[in-house]
This record gives structure tokens, sequence and C-alpha cells, in this order.
């Protein structure tokens, strides 16, 4: 199954692209084993509506623009469910089991996801009820890959 990250924004030059490098380093390696291919980095400019709704449409066309026919699509939102890393990495593996063959995580611009979007979302999930600069998502969301793809694989990063 391929994994993709679509993204609202740039990731810059530095010490958070190098972490989301390493986890991605990871991820490609013990992906292959689980038949996990990605994570395939889509990132589209923020919205230039003169207002939020109209930015959040925006920028809701781009990344839909982005979705591979057939993917499901995950939202990252503020507003979306909480899940445990075991959850997050059941969440993968049924995924996987139904014969998807690619998952699509969003993560939306400063805004927050639009409806069309949402719309068209099989889930949304969130890392806690705070709210969280897309940079540091895009980490926690790489890494919480990687420790699913442990879980899965019985790899003893991942401690309960």
């Amino acid at each position: 199954m391929r994994l993709e990250v679509l993204a609202v924004g740039r990731l810059k030059t530095g010490p958070e692209s190098e972490l989301y490098d390493r986890f991605c380093e990871r991820i490609v390696k013990s992906g292959k084993q689980l038949h996990l291919t990605g994570p395939h980095l889509t990132e589209i400019p923020e919205g230039k509506g003169s207002n939020v709704a109209l930015r959040k449409q925006e920028e809701s066309r781009q990344l839909l623009a982005k979705v591979e026919a057939g993917s499901k699509i995950i939202l990252l939102d503020e507003r979306g469910k909480d899940l445990t890393s075991q959850g997050f990495a059941e969440l993968i593996r049924a995924q996987q089991e139904d014969g998807v063959r690619s998952l699509a995580f969003a993560i939306g611009g400063a805004d927050g996801h639009g409806d069309d979007l949402k719309a068209q979302a099989d889930r949304s999930i969130r890392f806690g009820s705070m709210t969280w600069p897309h940079q540091l998502v895009r980490i926690m969301l790489v890494e919480q890959i990687y420790r699913a793809i442990t879980i899965l694989s019985g790899h003893p990063y991942h401690r309960e």
C-alpha cells in the first residue's frame, strides 16, 4: 500500500526537515516487509483567498486534485478522533487488509480543512486537542507511521 502525505505549506530546510527525512528513511527501510511504500510527500502553497472560507476552499481543492484515484483519505484535524499508537497501527493494517492501494494523510493549512475535502475524507484523526503547526504535524505523522510499522512487524521500538 502506498502512503501519501499531502500538506499545505512548505517544510523549509533545517532541523524539522532533517527529522522528517530521517523518519521517512526508516519508513522506507522498514515498510518494505509489510508491503508499504512511501511516504510520498506532496506540498501545495497556502491559499491566497481574501477570507478564511475562500482559502480553505482553494487549499481543499488543490489537495483533492493530488489524491490518487481509489485512495482513502485521512484528515489530520484538531477535531478528529484520538487514536493510540496501537490504534493507528491497526488503522493502517485494516486499510491494507481491505485492499486499499493508497492511504493519503492530509494536513491542512492554518485555517483547517475545507468542506470539499472533509466531504471526501474517510476519517479524521488528531494528535490531541491542541493546535499544531504543520511542520510539527508532518514530523509527528511520519514518526507515528514508523511506529505503526514497528508495532505491526513486532519490532521493540514501541513500548506499552
